[in-house]
């Protein structure tokens, strides 16, 4: 496992304050952080390329899981599991070299493969 890699993306622009469940606009460019990962580094890549996209377009935080999810399983094969938030708590089981947790600025995603 990695642990707390910096990646600069460059440009970021947040528009203004929004309720808890979404999530700020930005360009795509942010700060990501990846702080727990077993994936390989081209995965890793798609992950954070494909969150980008999703915290583009969607606003809520269940809509951007459920994006990186179907984008996974499409791109991987199922069964990807997304979970994106300010706060949370996990124990989860996954499939060896199927694990990324990241920050994109303060959003939390962890993105994990199992076979069931």
């Amino acid at each position: 496992m990695t642990h707390a890699n910096e990646i600069l993306v460059e440009g970021v622009e947040i528009e203004e304050e929004r309720p808890k469940n979404h999530v700020e606009k930005c360009v795509p460019t942010k700060s990501v952080t990846v702080k727990s990962t077993d994936m390989s580094e081209d995965m890793q890549q798609e992950a954070i390329a494909v969150a980008h996209r999703a915290i583009e377009q969607f606003q809520l935080e269940k809509d951007i899981a459920s994006h990186i999810k179907m984008e996974f399983d499409k791109k991987f094969c199922p069964s990807w599991h997304c979970v994106v938030g300010r706060n949370f708590g996990s124990y989860v089981t996954h499939e060896t070299n199927h694990f990324i947790y990241f920050y994109v600025q303060h959003i939390a995603i962890m993105l994990f493969k199992t076979g069931f």
